[in-house]
């Protein structure tokens, strides 16, 4: 075996299914062609130390199972080495020190960030490429092509929300679901769509501005509405937690102070999105004299470590297996995606979104057709509810106004919305 060359394997940010396939796979093709390959624990935690007690050599025999279990096998942090350029010099010393001229990445965007910025500074010293990992599915790939973890999260989570839905209609209660997604609103969407949820909320589809807690609570009440004036006194609500960094400051200072993470976002794991909402929707039913049972849910935590689904297998095998052949190939400076089943680096350059300086969030198209047709499978408040005088007559009949105060009350839910007629749905 080459003492000259040898290929580190590290973690970064949250969990995700898939983790470990992608180190077994990375890990047997490299050392197959002779190479050595060593695991850090933990992430950069200790890497920016300098401390080289993280290493963990790797043998097939070791690595060569554990594509079958969630979590990681190397452990993972949100340690952030690009804030301080010392931490970047004492985690490039500390991989020479170890042997490692090549380094694979595993990660979402602040690892791919940090990835960039520590092949920039190790200049020429260290090879790097990184593969996209997170069950946010927002970093910017091709379309169509998934992060890795995305599905199996997805897939558990619609199990989750199964099951809500059963409790709900059997007890008479809406369930208000907070489903993990610090920028993007994929994960909500997808589970909602998936699971026939009653409706989604995601950040995406009030624009780029600021949004108001109270425009959120008026688009769950209008669901609650709608769903009376059908019969029906149950629904399930999927909130992407990416709603909190889109509130207007005003609206933040409900949830107290907010914590920050290494990379300087908001904790949204700290942050109380159902109980908040909870609370304020409860008031804003009993202001109309409508009494209706809540309950919030986080789901997040269940999803990020569970065992991966066979695509999330298949997937990151493909994924390990190209990132090394990548590096002994001599590549570097690039992260790994499979489009139409073949190996394509996207150069860390093209990465950049320029507006920023970090790496670019890949957001839910909301003017594709597959986001119009979920639209179109939830319940809620639409443009045709208030120009079909039989449809505003009912809705405000549950809460005992005239159709002009209904309108006036919740019609701006809808200005923005173009009209639909070709699919109605009352389950």
């Amino acid at each position: 075996m080459a003492d000259s060359q040898r290929v580190g394997i590290l973690c970064g940010g949250g969990p995700a299914p898939g983790i470990n396939s992608v180190i077994g796979a990375a890990t047997i093709r490299a050392l197959v062609s002779g190479i050595g390959v060593v695991g850090i624990r933990d992430g950069f935690k200790w890497l920016m130390q300098g401390n080289t007690g993280c290493a963990l050599p790797l043998s097939i025999e070791a690595v060569s199972r554990i594509h079958f279990t969630g979590g990681s096998y190397l452990g993972i942090s949100r340690a952030n080495p690009t804030r301080d350029p010392r931490h970047l010099e004492a985690a490039t010393s500390a991989l020479q020190q170890l042997g490692i001229d090549k380094l694979i990445t595993i990660g979402g965007d602040d690892t791919a960030f940090s990835a960039m910025r520590l092949t920039s500074h190790a200049g020429g010293r260290l090879s790097v490429v990184h593969v996209p990992k997170t069950i946010d599915n927002d970093l910017d790939l091709p379309h169509g092509i998934p992060t890795f973890g995305f599905q199996t999260a997805r897939h558990v989570g619609v199990e989750l929300v199964k099951n809500l839905m059963v409790d709900a209609k059997t007890t008479s209660r809406w369930y208000l679901i907070v489903a993990m997604g610090r920028k993007a609103g994929h994960l909500a969407l997808g589970i909602g769509k998936a699971a026939a949820a009653t409706l989604t909320i995601i950040p995406e589809e009030f624009g780029d501005g600021r949004l108001r807690l109270d425009q959120v609570i008026d688009v769950l009440v209008g669901a609650i509405i709608k769903r009376k004036s059908l019969g029906h006194d149950d629904g399930t609500a999927i909130l992407a937690e990416g709603l909190v960094e889109q509130l207007e400051p005003r609206d933040l200072e409900t949830f107290g102070e907010l914590e920050r993470d290494e990379h300087d976002h908001v904790r949204l794991a700290e942050v109380n999105l159902g109980d908040v909402v909870k609370a304020r929707l409860r008031q804003r039913l009993a202001q109309l004299g409508l009494q209706t049972s809540l309950v919030c849910k986080d789901i997040g935590y269940e999803l990020r470590c569970a065992d991966p689904i066979p695509f999330d297998m298949e997937y990151t095998r493909d994924l390990g297996y190209c990132a090394a052949q990548f590096l002994l190939d001599g590549g570097t400076d690039a992260m790994v995606t499979l489009v139409d089943g073949r190996f394509h680096p996207q150069p860390f350059s093209e990465m950049l979104d320029p507006r920023t300086g970090r790496t670019r969030v890949r957001l839910v198209d909301v003017s594709s057709e597959q986001y119009e047709i979920a639209r179109r499978y939830m319940v809620r408040l639409r443009p045709e509810d208030f120009d079909e005088p039989a449809s505003l007559a009912a809705l405000a009949n549950v809460i005992h106004r005239s159709p002009d105060e209904f309108r006036h009350m919740f019609g701006y839910l809808v200005s923005d919305r173009a009209i639909d007629h070709d699919l109605q749905l009352t389950a």
